[in-house]
């Protein structure tokens, strides 16, 4: 006897150790739409969900998922991600018999849900076990790039992992009532909670696409600027155009960023993951973000360090930014600007931070300190090109 779910239901069933997921479903609860193909794990009709992890049901034994949740492609149909899938398929013309589409399918909404940006090569990598005798791959690849592009530019950012939290075969153990106990765990420190199980919008790692360095020096020693930097309600109201939208913990902040470029006004809401290293006396914040209106989203990484200067009575802070945006505000925001920008901010961050330090409350009346004005800044970036030329005329 097994128990488990299948399509949101519960299931009790008297099956034989031999028989496979694929054929226990299709033959005794009639759910013909997981197909067989190659019965060998190797064309991919039969992929469906095991503990929301795509799987081979053909050489799944239907014994191995006692107490696990099972879905198949029916159990799909009102699922936004295939919903959304599936018009694409029918407009980029990626089906003709159909028999793999189901299979497809599911290994494509995987993909949407984990990859952050549509790259051809990794969609076709990760499609590489599902076979179709049909299209030639053009239109299914198009399809699915379709699909992940318009999810992140509406915001919709990806789940490391596609919310995998444990080593191990799929299904093996993750169920309520499974007897199978020696799957490893994911170390505690490494698994970030998932958005939908928490509430908390998920802070994943990525690779930045962009880096660039910075550094500025405050009259403070290291160890007070370090301790400064703990306090995350501090640290934000030196940043310009930022404002906190909840309780901040030592490990983790949610806030806004507003940026006003010309007519473009774009409010960046997210959540960051800090990290710090008392001994080396550095650090490392990373963040998500994504406005609405703009349809724009961003992700950055920036790691410090603190150098004593001046015999320890001041502190050099050594910057190191990475950060990827997508969107409408990507098509004007070239990384040139983008550098000289993050300079101006970063002098208007050390400025405030030396006043934090000193007890005195951050520049200018509040409605300004919270809004990051691009006219301003560009004006700062247009003097400071200007004495740039400048200085280079004179010198010759």
């Amino acid at each position: 006897m097994i128990a488990l779910t299948v399509n949101a239901r519960a299931v009790k069933a008297s099956v034989e150790p031999r028989t496979h997921l694929a054929d226990f479903l299709r033959d005794g609860l009639d759910l013909t739409g997981t197909h067989l193909g190659c019965e060998h794990g190797v064309c991919g009709a039969c992929t469906l969900l095991l503990d929301d992890m795509p799987a081979r049901s053909c050489i799944t034994y239907a014994v191995a998922c006692d107490g696990a949740r099972v879905t198949t492609i029916e159990g799909l149909d009102d699922d936004e991600i295939t919903i959304e899938l599936r018009a694409a398929f029918t407009r980029e013309h990626a089906l003709q018999c159909g028999y793999c589409t189901p299979g497809m399918l599911i290994s494509a909404r995987d993909l949407v849900v984990r990859l952050a940006v549509p790259d051809e090569r990794r969609i076709r990598v990760g499609l590489s076990g599902n076979l179709c005798r049909c299209t030639g791959y053009v239109g299914i690849v198009r399809a699915v790039r379709a699909v992940i592009d318009q999810r992140r530019q509406r915001g919709i950012l990806p789940v490391p992992g596609g919310g995998r939290t444990s080593f191990g075969p799929v299904g093996s153990g993750n169920g309520a009532t499974a007897s199978v106990s020696n799957v490893a765990k994911a170390p505690a420190a490494k698994a970030e909670p998932r958005a939908e199980d928490s509430g908390a919008m998920a802070v994943p790692d990525f690779t930045p696409e962009k880096f660039f360095e910075d550094h500025f020096t405050v009259a403070y020693p290291p160890e007070r600027v370090f301790e400064m930097f703990g306090d995350v309600a501090k640290v934000a109201a030196c940043l310009p155009g930022a404002s906190l939208t909840g309780v901040p913990t030592p490990a983790r902040v949610e806030g806004m960023i507003r940026v006003t470029l010309g007519p473009i006004s774009a409010n960046f809401r997210g959540a960051a993951r800090i990290e710090r290293d008392l001994e080396s006396l550095s650090g490392r914040i990373l963040g998500i973000g994504s406005d609405q209106r703009s349809r724009s989203s961003t992700q950055g990484e920036i790691r410090y360090r603190l150098v004593p200067t001046d015999q320890g009575a001041a502190t050099r802070v050594e910057l190191s930014i990475g950060y990827s945006l997508r969107g409408m505000l990507a098509q004007i925001a070239r990384e040139g600007l983008v550098r000289d920008l993050a300079a101006r901010l970063t002098a208007d961050f050390a400025r405030n931070l030396e006043r934090q330090l000193s007890g005195i409350q951050p520049d200018g009346p509040a409605a300004e300190a919270r809004n990051l004005h691009g006219v301003s800044l560009l004006i700062g970036l247009l003097r400071t090109r200007a004495h740039r030329v400048l200085q280079r005329v004179l010198g010759r």
